[in-house]
């Protein structure tokens, strides 16, 4: 914030406290600290001197819990630091930062109990939790035409089509907005099918038909969320971001519209990952994708060994979750990665999301070593070791071997040997 020639306070995206004091509350970007201090008081206030205590030890202690994290939560959407979006509502996106961390010693605090301990707990969340719960097999009968059910014959397919074909479409259409590139969607989507297959041993619920996994999730599901991101993508960055006061637009159409508009971004940043420019390119967006299989994955594990049926609403609050920090992280890392000297240091919502997944894992380690132990088949640890291998070979050629010869070729006769290694590492790192 600064001032202009005329003495009015600026704000950094150029309008002025005046004209912001005159927008409705929704479109109002300022935290507003005061009023919910005040309010928040008031509340405490109330608590203390008008309500009578319940005698209930058990729910005082809940009671307490979630009014310790409401306060936590006031605190963080009117003081925490922004992130790099600000629509709807720069606090909109400081509330699911004050979630991450909420989150985070939420799983640090089932880490460190015992596997009994820590399942039982979830019992004060829900009385129905606690309860060990069979996985469905989604494998059995894989013909997709049974000739020997004669009302029916299509009946594999149907019972396939439950809750997951939706949310498959629409979960790889938010990841899709998420990144940004079509080519680590679909190279994300494919592998994570492959895992399926590596694990279906652990996990029944890995065990899918053939046609389950390659025609209804990656060509149709996963790819038709992919296409409709990709046109989503391609109508923001086409989009004009001039923005205008609410009270400046002449007509009711266009203030509905301009209300519509405040849900899309504020402006645009197109994604160009380039991973094979550079080596620090390169492992970052395989540590990228790396980190998405694994919190793909935590999603099946930790309802296992957590004793939670799919559709319970935690895992669907925890999707959610995913759903409104990916976006902040995303963003986050890739302004880390593509401008390192501007942005010195990973941003709050990707450090949190990492630390998150990273957590989440343990909590699966610890609480069924067993499972996770299982031996992985021959074949399978063949296919991976096989993977992992083209992939060293193939970095070792591209950012050292040819980047040397390269180098070598184009400067043959230079004498300096620190001037060479210099120019080597700098055409390595583009």
């Amino acid at each position: 914030m600064f001032c202009s020639k005329s003495g009015e306070r600026i704000r950094a995206d150029g309008r002025s406290i005046r004209k912001l004091m005159q927008e409705p509350f929704f479109l109002d970007v300022r935290a507003h600290t005061l009023t919910v201090l005040f309010i928040l008081t008031c509340a405490l206030v109330y608590i203390t001197l008008l309500e009578e205590t319940p005698r209930d030890t058990a729910y005082n202690t809940k009671r307490g819990i979630v009014a310790s994290i409401l306060v936590f939560l006031c605190f963080g959407v009117t003081q925490a630091k922004d992130g790099p979006f600000t629509r709807p509502h720069p606090a909109y996106w400081r509330f699911w930062l004050c979630v991450s961390v909420v989150y985070e010693l939420f799983l640090i605090f089932i880490l460190f109990q015992t596997v009994h301990d820590g399942r039982q707990f979830m019992k004060y969340i829900d009385p129905k939790l606690g309860v060990p719960l069979p996985e469905r097999d989604y494998g059995g009968n894989c013909l997709i035409y049974d000739p020997g059910n004669t009302s029916d014959p299509f009946h594999n397919v149907w019972d396939k089509m439950d809750g997951f074909v939706p949310a498959h479409f629409l979960g790889w259409y938010i990841k899709t907005l998420m990144i940004r590139d079509w080519w680590m969607c679909m190279i994300i989507s494919v592998m994570f099918e492959f895992l399926e297959y590596s694990l279906e041993h652990q996990l029944p619920n890995f065990s899918e038909c053939w046609w389950d996994h390659w025609i209804m999730d990656v060509l149709l599901c996963n790819s038709f969320g992919i296409y409709c991101g990709m046109k989503t993508l391609g109508w923001l960055s086409m989009k004009p971001y001039q923005w205008q006061g609410l009270w400046n637009i002449p007509t009711y159409k266009d203030k509905i519209k301009r209300i519509a508009f405040q849900f899309t971004p504020y402006s645009w940043v197109k994604f160009e990952w380039r991973p094979a420019s550079s080596l620090r390119r390169w492992l970052a967006v395989l540590g990228i994708i790396f980190m998405f299989l694994l919190a793909e994955l935590n999603t099946f594990y930790l309802k296992f060994v957590l004793w939670m049926p799919p559709e319970h609403y935690l895992v669907l609050l925890r999707l959610v979750y995913f759903v409104n920090v990916g976006g902040v992280a995303m963003r986050e890392i890739y302004d880390f990665m593509d401008d390192p000297k501007f942005h010195k240091k990973l941003g709050q919502q990707a450090w949190l999301v990492s630390a998150i997944t990273v957590t989440e894992f343990l909590i699966v380690v610890k609480y069924d070593p067993k499972t996770i132990m299982l031996p992985i088949p021959f074949f399978v640890m063949q296919c991976w070791f096989l993977g992992i291998f083209l992939i060293f070979i193939w970095t070792l050629w591209r950012f050292f071997i040819r980047c040397y010869f390269l180098n070598y070729k184009f400067y043959p006769n230079t004498q300096s040997t620190q001037s060479k290694a210099e120019r080597y590492i700098a055409f390595r790192d583009g």
